[in-house]
């Protein structure tokens, strides 16, 4: 029986994907919180997720010159509604609300690659004939 780490570890890893992304996306936030005119901008896990099941095929590889196939997480990419009233620069940016949706993304995941490394580990014992 063939073992498939497409679907051993493929949620995972998408998950991990996401999670990178929204930080970098939050990170972007939180650089521009003093630029007049940003709007915050946000990646909705769920949504992201949802539309990466979608996506479970994923391209082959034909030929060595062919461009390697990446989910567009982009399209992911939303303005955050404001929670605070304008400032009067136009900015959207609420500080406080970056770093905590920061710290909290941050935490989900350091989440996802224990649960991540905990499957490759029960992988390896199942390998290895129930040693460690």
């Amino acid at each position: 029986m063939a073992i498939s780490l497409d679907r051993l570890v493929g949620f995972h890893q998408k998950a991990l994907s996401v999670r990178s992304d929204r930080m970098e996306v939050i990170s972007g936030n939180l650089a521009n919180a003093n630029t007049p005119g940003y709007k915050a901008r946000d990646i909705d896990f769920n949504k992201a997720m949802k539309s990466a099941q979608y996506d479970q095929g994923g391209l082959v590889k034909t030929n060595d010159k062919h461009l390697s196939g990446r989910s567009q997480i982009q399209a992911e990419i939303e303005f955050r509604v404001p929670d605070q009233a304008d400032t009067g620069d136009g900015n959207t940016v609420d500080a406080q609300v970056e770093r905590n949706n920061f710290l909290e993304n941050g935490m989900r995941y350091q989440a996802g690659i224990m649960m991540l490394t905990g499957k490759i580990k029960g992988m390896r014992k199942a390998i290895g004939g129930g040693q460690g």
